[in-house]
């Protein structure tokens, strides 16, 4: 199962009123475990950034500005989502940015069912609670020290933890996994016990032959019913 944590940072709340994507950040899981690949992507507004969006995000028209525009990085950020489904938080924001874009360039919006929100899943689970990505991280007992400012990449990082907790924790598979496979390797290793090398007593036959008969409906006798 793979999915793609996504995060985007943007110059403001609505494509539709000309804001844009400045960064992509992505992360990717495979049956819930990172696997070490993300993907991240500074990207040319065509625009000015608002001192409003830069006091959140740190950045500014001047270093983005020779930085690639969305048409420039879609090929790559598609082929690196590929099918996966997408895990944001607040999804319905990261989404209008992205599909805006795609459909600007002629193509397909990314469909809702393949996106999860992480943000209505908190809510559904910390009803009344705050649920913001620091709020989440401090109840769940995240490391997020390093978030002085929103990051697409660190904020997708951060997500991936999250949303594993959500789901249940990362480690609960893993550790029933290495437990499994614990318990066969002992089973493989044991030594067999060694083969009876004489006959069983007199007093031997008799214990057993008692034993058998206070057993009831013992199943070598079920086959023989209604014969």
């Amino acid at each position: 199962m793979r999915e793609i944590i996504l995060d985007t940072e943007t110059t403001g709340l609505s494509p539709q009123e000309g804001d844009r994507i400045v960064e992509l950040g992505c992360v990717e899981l495979i049956n819930r475990m990172p696997t070490g690949r993300h993907f991240r992507k500074y990207i040319n507004p065509e625009r000015d950034v608002p001192a409003q969006a830069t006091r959140i995000h740190g950045l500014t028209a001047e270093f983005l500005k020779d930085k690639p525009v969305f048409a420039e990085v879609v090929e790559d950020f598609l082929e690196f989502v590929g099918g996966a489904d997408l895990v944001a938080h607040n999804a319905e924001f990261d989404m209008r940015f992205v599909n805006w874009e795609l459909e600007n360039l002629g193509r397909d919006a990314i469909a809702p069912t393949r996106v999860i929100d992480t943000l209505q899943m908190a809510r559904s689970k910390y009803p009344g609670a705050q649920n913001s990505l620091d709020a989440l991280c401090r109840r769940l007992g995240i490391d997020n020290s390093n978030r002085s400012l929103h990051g697409a990449l660190l904020d997708a990082q951060l997500l991936a933890e999250v949303y594993l907790e959500l789901t249940g924790g990362r480690q609960g598979g893993f550790e029933l996994e290495t437990n499994q496979t614990d318990r066969r390797r002992e089973i493989r290793d044991k030594k067999a016990r060694p083969l009876r090398s004489f006959a069983p007593s007199e007093s031997e036959l008799r214990t057993h032959k008692d034993f058998l008969k206070s057993l009831k409906n013992p199943i070598w006798e079920s086959g023989t019913k209604g014969s």
